[in-house]
């Protein structure tokens, strides 16, 4: 029970996910069903048994060392992998702060479609975002491409889902997430301890979407769940003890400040559709940048748009071609979002009411 009079205690009452040990091993070994792996299988099966082993002591983060200096509990033992993101981030961040640096912007290709996979052709979005990024470069800004159909045709790249930590209590949701790498659920490979330092490092960013079932894409809202750590996430995981949601709860119930770590960085948003939607996934994105505490580049960086409209899918990048309208709004909304970053940088840029303390934080 929580010594605090007034922290509820964790609901609990969901079934087990906990598979048997033959489930276990059957998933294990399915990627192993090309020929290839025929002869083996009694190496396969010694391996299996290796990372049953893992799954049934729950062994999620197996090389650890000490927080050390800065940490509320320095001899607390933290994850290699998230102490390394950590510090990959406060780089970012020390780069991100130098007056002297080249502005630097994120371009976010959000599309999943790629010629390299399964739909044999490139993505418009993929097509605005090296318009927008020679536009940047033309103003003298250093450009950072993130290209998140890599999640559709690169082997092993995965942004695995939120757990939704923040909702039990924001100082349970660690700053950068510490819920993966999850060794022991075979929860790897996971691109966000690389996509956050890219955030942290940049000044200014932009994201270009296509419009998917009224909808951002699928990689997109990914990684957009997985920065909610980015705003109220705790940079201090022994003050939880790692994962103790109980003293998660007395945290917040005594006070949560919801540091917003990426806070102050210059956005645009391009969403292009074909038929629906496309002003209701600019506006979602928009807001959601602006909860997180980033700064609009003015009306000319947020634009969304139909290209080919009602017209079959098999025209569409002729249709973009045609479309010469769009292609310079893409254009200006990056030249937009470059002036943005440099008023910025120079404390020109002026939002109203920005020195006003909202009288709630979530």
């Amino acid at each position: 029970m929580s010594d605090h009079p007034s922290a509820p205690a964790p609901r609990k009452g969901m079934p087990s996910p906990r598979l048997a040990e033959d489930e276990f091993k059957a998933r294990f070994l399915s990627p192993f069903r090309d020929p290839a792996y025929a002869n083996l299988q009694s190496e396969l099966a010694r391996i299996a048994d290796a990372a049953w082993d893992a799954y049934a002591h729950s062994r999620k983060s197996p090389q650890t060392g000490k927080a050390g200096a800065g940490f509320e509990d320095p001899s607390y033992d933290l994850s290699t992998d998230w102490l390394a993101a950590r510090a990959a981030i406060a780089d970012a961040q020390a780069r991100h702060e130098d007056p002297s640096a080249r502005s630097r912007i994120l371009v976010i290709n959000a599309s999943p479609r790629s010629e390299h996979t399964c739909p044999g052709e490139m993505s418009k979005s993929f097509r605005m975002a090296q318009l927008a990024g020679r536009a940047l470069e033309s103003e003298g800004c250093s450009v950072v491409h993130l290209d998140l159909s890599r999640v559709t045709s690169e082997y092993g790249r995965h942004i695995h889902p939120c757990k939704a930590c923040f909702s039990t209590a924001p100082a349970l949701c660690h700053w950068p997430c510490s819920c993966y790498p999850n060794y022991s659920l075979g929860q790897t490979h996971d691109w966000m301890n690389e996509i956050y330092p890219l955030w942290a490092d940049a000044h200014g960013v932009m994201i270009i979407t296509p419009v998917n079932w009224y909808q951002v894409s699928s990689p997109l809202k990914l990684m957009m769940d997985r920065l909610v750590c980015a705003d109220g996430g705790n940079p201090d995981p022994t003050r939880t003890q790692g994962k103790d949601a109980v003293r998660a709860k007395e945290i917040e119930l005594e006070g949560w400040d919801y540091p917003r770590h990426l806070a102050g960085r210059v956005f645009s948003v391009i969403v292009h559709g074909d038929a629906e939607g496309a002003e209701n996934v600019r506006r979602s994105l928009s807001d959601w940048l602006r909860a997180m505490g980033l700064v609009s580049a003015g009306p000319s960086a947020e634009i969304d748009r139909y290209i080919g409209y009602w017209k079959p899918y098999a025209g569409n990048h002729e249709e973009f071609d045609a479309d010469t309208a769009i292609q310079a709004e893409v254009v200006n909304a990056a030249l937009a979002l470059a002036e943005g970053v440099t008023a910025q940088r120079t404390g020109k840029l002026a939002t109203p009411g920005e020195h006003l303390k909202a009288p709630r934080d979530k």
